[in-house]
């Protein structure tokens, strides 16, 4: 493990000279510091995460299409990139025969929206479709209307 030092600990006792109990870290300070400014050559700071070593670190592995995801084995850890959601569904139904488990999405619970919102029509695209339709139909009752009072 690193040890930090205060700066200049080494030129006065009071700071540490010779004293293990007085050299403690202390944030450097001041317009021209050094140490500070994080300058080439001067001593490290202390900083959240400096040289830990992260114990039982998992690689993930990010996916962008499906031929990725066939050649993967089942212990890595998977996470989907920025795919759309064609795209994600087709991931998420071979993920789910192949039983591989995927961080950053619930295949099962994304599965099952995806079944409700085809059973009840509630797409975008289905209800645009639905609307041109209705209004396709209504001009030609209009039409017929037109000609039978014409008659």
């Amino acid at each position: 493990m690193v040890k930090f030092l205060r700066r200049t600990s080494n030129r006065y006792s009071k700071l540490g000279k010779g004293r293990k109990k007085k050299q403690v870290w202390r944030r450097p300070t001041g317009r021209d510091n050094k140490m500070r400014e994080r300058r080439k050559g001067y001593p490290a700071r202390v900083e959240v995460g400096y040289k830990t070593e992260k114990k039982n670190q998992k690689k993930f592995i990010v996916i962008n299409n499906v031929s990725e995801l066939e050649k993967i084995k089942k212990d890595v850890q998977i996470i989907i990139g920025n795919v759309g959601k064609k795209k994600k569904i087709e991931i998420g139904k071979i993920a789910k025969e192949k039983k591989i488990k995927i961080q950053n999405l619930n295949v099962g619970k994304f599965l099952k929206e995806i079944d409700k919102k085809k059973k009840t029509g509630s797409s975008k695209i289905d209800q645009t479709k639905e609307k041109k339709e209705s209004g396709k139909t209504d001009k030609k009752k209009i039409e017929n209307k037109t000609t039978e009072k014409k008659k």
